[in-house]
C-alpha cells in the first residue's frame, strides 16, 4: 500500500528530507547556503539558446525571465529579490547535465526552471536526485516518471491523447502514420499512441523515427503517399517540424484528406515555417496563444511588449512563465525561512495559479499539474483555431495507459489492477 502525503510529511518533518531518501546531506550540512543572502534568492534557468531545439527553447527562457522580472518588480519574495542564472546548454543533453551541475553546486541555485525535450531532462534528473535539487519542468511529456526532485507543470499523455485520439479517428478516420524524431519522448507518446488506437479499433500503417535536426523528409513523405494514412500523427521536435511541414506542401498532400495531428507543433514553429504551410493541421495542447481569457491577453500582451510585436507565444513559453509563479507561492508560504529545496518542494504541493490557459494546480500526490486540454487547428495566420476543449481542468495521470502503474510520493509504485 502506497505512502500517503501526509504520513510522507510527519516523516520528513522528524527527520529531514535528505535523510529520510537517502540522499547527500547537502541541505542539512549546508542549509545556510540555501538560504537568500544579501536579500537575493538564486535560481537557474536552463533553456538552449543555441542548437536545433533553441527554436522553441528560447521562448521558454524569455518567458521565464519575464516571469522573474515582473515578480521583482512586484517586490519580490518576501522583500527578496530573484537572481536568475542564466546558462545555454546548446541543445546537448550532455551540456545540459555539465550545466545543471554547475548551477546545482557552484551557484548554489535552490531551485532550476529548465529542459524542453525529455532527453535534456533525463540527463540533469541524476544532478538533482544526488544533490537533492528541485528541477521545474515546463514541457509536455511522455509520463513514466516520478521523481521526488522535480515539479512537472507540462502535458502527460493523458492531458493530450485522452480526447485528441478519440476525435483523430471519429473526423478523419482509423489508419495512423506515426512520425517522430528519434529519443524518448516521440517513441513512448507514440507507445501510448498505439494503445489507445488499439483499444479504439484504430491501425498503425508506419512507424519511423528521424534525428533531432533532421531536414530531408523526401522518403518518409513518399511512405506517407504509398501507405495513405488517415492522419500523420507527429512527434517531430524542433527545426525538423518546419522542413517536415514545408516538404509537405511542396509535395502536395492535402490536410483535408490527410491531416498532421501532432502533439509538439506550436505557434513558434508555425511563425519559422510560415502559416500557409500549416493551416489545415491540427496540435493537441492545454494552452494556444489564442484562447480569450483576461490572463493570456495579459500575458501575451505583455510578452510582446517585453521581446517585439511580432513574437508569439504557445503550449510550453506558458507553463515556463507559471511555474515560476508557483515557485514564488512555495516561497511565500515558508515566509523567508528554511528557504531549503526539499522545504520549497514541500510547500509547492497543492499549489494553485490563474494561468493564462486556466487555473492550475500541482498536484500533491504525484507533483504533476492539473491543466486545461485542447484542440486547435492552425490557421493561415499563423495562430490555432481553438476547436475543442474540456469544461473542467484535467487530473494528471502520469502512467495513466499503464495499468497497475502509479506515481505515490515516495516514488512509482505497482498496484493490483
Amino acid at each position: 500500500m502506497s505512502i500517503r502525503r501526509r504520513d510522507f510529511l510527519k516523516v520528513t518533518a522528524a527527520t529531514g528530507a535528505a535523510a529520510s531518501f537517502g540522499f547527500p546531506h547537502i541541505w542539512i550540512k549546508n542549509a545556510d547556503l540555501a538560504r537568500a543572502a544579501g536579500g537575493e534568492i538564486k535560481v537557474g534557468v536552463l533553456y538552449s539558446l543555441t542548437g536545433t531545439t533553441a527554436i522553441i527553447e528560447t521562448s521558454l527562457n524569455q518567458a521565464c525571465l519575464m516571469a522573474i522580472e515582473e515578480i521583482n518588480a512586484s517586490g519580490g519574495i518576501n522583500g527578496m529579490k530573484l537572481t536568475p542564472v542564466v546558462e545555454d546548454p546548446a541543445s546537448d543533453p550532455a551540456t545540459f547535465a555539465q550545466k545543471a551541475r554547475k548551477l546545482v553546486l557552484g551557484d548554489k541555485c535552490v531551485s532550476v526552471f529548465g529542459s524542453y525535450t525529455s532527453a535534456s531532462r533525463k540527463a540533469v534528473l541524476p544532478v538533482f536526485e544526488k544533490y537533492n535539487n528541485l528541477y521545474w519542468y515546463p514541457t509536455l511529456y511522455e509520463g513514466r516518471e516520478c521523481s521526488l526532485d522535480v515539479i512537472y507543470t507540462g502535458a502527460v499523455p493523458n492531458q493530450q491523447q485522452q480526447d485528441f485520439v478519440p476525435w483523430l479517428l471519429k473526423n478523419f478516420g482509423k489508419k495512423f502514420y506515426l512520425i517522430g524524431s528519434n529519443y524518448i519522448y516521440p517513441k513512448e507518446e507514440n507507445n501510448v499512441c498505439k494503445i489507445l488506437l488499439k483499444r479504439l479499433g484504430g491501425e498503425v500503417v508506419g512507424e519511423e523515427y528521424v534525428p533531432l535536426g533532421h531536414s530531408e523528409f523526401s522518403s518518409v513523405i513518399q511512405k506517407f503517399k504509398d501507405t495513405q494514412p488517415n492522419v500523420i500523427f507527429s512527434t517531430v521536435v524542433g527545426d525538423s517540424v518546419v522542413a517536415l511541414h514545408r516538404q509537405y506542401k511542396a509535395a502536395g498532400l492535402d490536410p483535408a484528406k490527410m491531416p498532421m495531428a501532432s502533439l509538439t507543433t506550436s505557434e513558434e514553429e508555425i511563425a519559422a515555417m510560415g502559416g500557409e504551410f500549416a493551416v489545415g493541421h491540427f496540435t493537441s495542447a492545454p494552452y494556444f496563444m489564442s484562447y480569450d481569457s483576461p490572463e493570456n491577453h495579459k500575458f501575451v500582451e505583455a510578452f510582446q511588449k517585453k521581446y517585439g510585436k511580432d513574437k508569439v507565444t504557445n503550449f510550453v513559453s506558458e507553463p515556463a512563465y507559471f511555474q515560476v509563479y508557483l515557485f514564488k507561492q512555495a516561497v511565500e508560504k515558508l515566509g523567508g525561512k528554511n528557504l531549503t529545496p526539499p522545504e520549497i518542494r514541500k510547500a509547492a504541493w497543492g499549489q494553485e495559479f490563474k494561468a493564462p490557459q486556466g487555473l492550475v494546480k500541482i498536484d500533491p500526490e504525484n507533483s504533476h499539474t492539473y491543466l486545461w486540454p485542447k484542440i486547435g487547428e492552425a490557421q493561415s495566420n499563423g495562430q490555432f483555431k481553438i476547436i475543442e476543449q474540456v469544461k473542467q481542468w484535467v487530473e494528471p495521470k502520469p502512467y495513466w495507459a499503464y495499468e497497475g502503474q502509479v506515481c505515490t510520493p515516495t516514488g512509482m509504485k505497482m498496484t493490483k489492477s
